[in-house]
Parts: C-alpha cells; structure tokens; sequence
C-alpha cells in the first residue's frame, strides 16, 4: 500500500501512522498530525473523547498474561507428569508434594484437567489417576510414531559421545536384523551392514530379546537352532544362555564378548513402545580393545530416549512398607 497525498500534495501523516498502529477494541482512531503516544484525548469514531492506550503498556500486560499462561501450561504437565511416575492412582498430598505446588495451586490446576478428561478422580478415596482423554490422544501419536524415524538423531548423539558404531535392530524370529546404522568416523571401526541379520544367541540385543520372551522361549530357541558355534566365546549351552539371557534382562543391558566376531565387542539395551513391548534393541559395535564398560550409561541413556520418543513411561519402584 502506498501512502496517499493529501489536498495540500503532503503525505497524509495520520494514514501513514494508521499502517503501523493498530487499533484495539475501544480505543480510538488518531487525528492527522497527532502522535499515537503523545497522551492527549482524541475523538472516537462516534466522537466521543476517549484517552490514547499506549501500545507500549498494552505489550507490557500481553507479556504478563502469556507469562502467566505458559506457567500454567508447565504445572499442568508436571501434574501429569507425577501422574505418570506414581504408576496408578495418587492422592492430592502426593502430587503436590512431588511437584513442589501448593495443595491449593495442585486443586485448581486438576480440577481443570478433570474438566478435560485429561485426569479422572476415583469417587471413594478421592485419588487422581490419568485420563481416558489422555489415551484416545496417545493413540493418535503412536500411528505417527516410528522406530525408524525416531531413531537416528539420538543414534547420532550416542554416536558423538563414544565415537564408535551404533546400530539400530529388530527381532525377525530367531535373527536380529540390522535396519539403521550410524558409522563411526574413526579409520578402524565396525560396521554393521544394514539389512544384514545375525543369530539371537550371539549378539547383546538378542540375549536381551530372549531374556524378555523367558526361560521357555530360551530353551526352545536352543532346541530349534542349536545354538551354533561362530567364535571360542559363543554361548552353546542352553542353560549358560538362560543365565545370561535373565541376568541382561534384570541388569538392563547385555555384552557381546566376541561372540558372533573375534576382536568385535558390542553393548545393546532393548527399546520398549507405549505398552512396555520390546521393539527394537540399540546397541554399540567396537573393536574389542577400545570397547569400555564405562559406555554402559551413555547406552542407556540412548536407550531411555528413544523409548520416550515410542512413548514409553519408566514406572517408579514403589517405597518399601514402614514397619
């Protein structure tokens, strides 16, 4: 829009003012020549006088208003969020301690999410647990969720902290099947080729896989496979892969010791969905001399991360009774 001249052939200041204010509700129009800040009564449309707002005090309390909003929005989640850890149901008590608001400032907020169905309350005790709602829009997101596509970027961070391979694989019956891989810079380095498959028995994700599907799942997969030998260190016994396959699981990480591969050594962990499934396994491939247990919390961590992204919730250990 260009500027219009006024019968004098000048620019129409009050027009060219006009593009840049904007006028709110109630407030009033500015006679030509009159600045939008100079604090004198102009006539409204109407022509009633009215004062100027500032525009500069009108930011001001927009500022403070979405503060306060945004502040909300953040207590909200952290309800939902002790909602979540606490693995049921929770008392007012506990969720204001466990979020650090005031019992009263807790009240408010939930009866919000009530309204919304985000947070329902039991009609006995009282106790607040997750909502209905909450599901119905959990499934909407886990039709967009995808191992895969989630995956890379922190493939990518793990990768950067240790410096060595990291694979992405799925459980295909009795084979692990690498389906991402995130390579190493380092000149000597393992790479997994994607697409390529190995036996559950001697990888650190496949242990995991079977120590997840239990004792019987272990002994049947012996049984059917035979457990071949690839390397001096492969595991051929079906109760030494039990033992292994359980004590994984219970630790929440597993170690190839060049089984599949002498001078190869990995670290996986298992990577769950919404429902707690194990989905896929993540893991670290390195030579077998530069591979280090001090690894194992970075791998985790990793682990951790991509779980969350599927939707997973890591439920609290609950407290010991007092006696």
């Amino acid at each position: 829009m260009v500027p219009s001249l006024g019968a004098s052939g000048q620019l129409d200041a009050g027009r060219v003012r006009r593009r840049f204010w904007a006028r709110a509700p109630g407030a009033v129009a500015e006679s030509p020549g009159a600045g939008p800040t100079d604090g004198r009564a102009s006539p409204d449309i109407a022509g009633t006088p009215a004062t100027i707002q500032c525009p500069r005090n009108r930011n001001r309390e927009e500022t403070t208003l979405t503060k306060t909003a945004i502040q909300v929005i953040d207590r909200a989640a952290a309800l939902l969020d002790a909602l979540g850890r606490a693995g049921g149901d929770a008392s007012l008590k506990f969720l204001s301690a466990d979020t650090g608001l005031h019992p009263s400032t807790a009240s408010r907020i939930l009866a919000s999410l009530l309204a919304h169905g985000l947070v329902e309350r039991g009609e006995g005790s009282g106790r607040y647990r997750l909502g209905v709602r909450l599901l119905q829009l959990a499934a909407r997101v886990g039709r967009q969720l995808d191992v895969r596509r989630e995956a890379p970027p922190i493939m990518e961070w793990l990768r950067d902290q240790i410096g060595e391979t990291v694979n992405l694989s799925l459980r295909d019956r009795d084979e692990v099947v690498y389906v991402e891989r995130i390579a190493s810079s380092q000149t000597v380095r393992v790479e997994q080729v994607v697409g390529s498959r190995a036996p559950l028995h001697v990888t650190a994700v496949g242990k995991l896989f079977l120590g997840e599907a239990g004792e019987a799942a272990v002994r049947s997969y012996a049984l059917r496979t035979g457990l071949p030998r690839y390397t001096r260190n492969t595991i051929v016994s079906a109760e030494a892969l039990g033992k292994a396959a359980t004590a994984a699981l219970a630790q929440g990480f597993a170690f190839d010791d060049e089984e599949a591969e002498l001078g190869v050594g990995c670290i996986g962990v298992l990577i769950r969905n919404a429902e707690g499934q194990a989905v896929a396994g993540l893991s670290v491939s390195a030579p077998r001399g530069r591979r280090s247990d001090a690894w194992v919390p970075l791998v985790q961590e990793a682990g951790r991360r991509l779980s969350a992204r599927l939707g997973y919730v890591e439920v609290a250990e609950p407290l010991p009774a007092a006696t």
